[in-house]
């Protein structure tokens, strides 16, 4: 995840995300496209929080299929060149 320091005074950008902070979901557009969203860090703990626990779930229902296919952590990390 990257993090953005965005300084005071910067037009628009500032104004949506000053509205943001004060808990407002601020969509932002280059023309008519809607590119990016801006939201209070209160729903983004809760985007997270959905994620991870669709993450768990998804785990816990390929754990308990004796036909899922297992792959050895070593091996996992291997691949992921840590």
């Amino acid at each position: 995840m990257s993090h953005v320091a965005v300084r005071k005074g910067t037009g628009e950008l500032a104004d949506a995300l000053e509205r943001a902070s004060h808990g407002e979901r601020v969509i932002l557009r280059r023309g008519r496209k809607a590119v990016v969203a801006a939201i209070p860090m209160e729903d983004f703990k809760l985007l997270r929080e959905m994620e991870d626990r669709q993450d768990v779930a998804v785990s816990v229902k390929r754990l308990a299929d004796p036909k899922e296919k297992r792959i050895p952590y070593a091996q996992v990390r291997k691949q992921a060149g840590l």
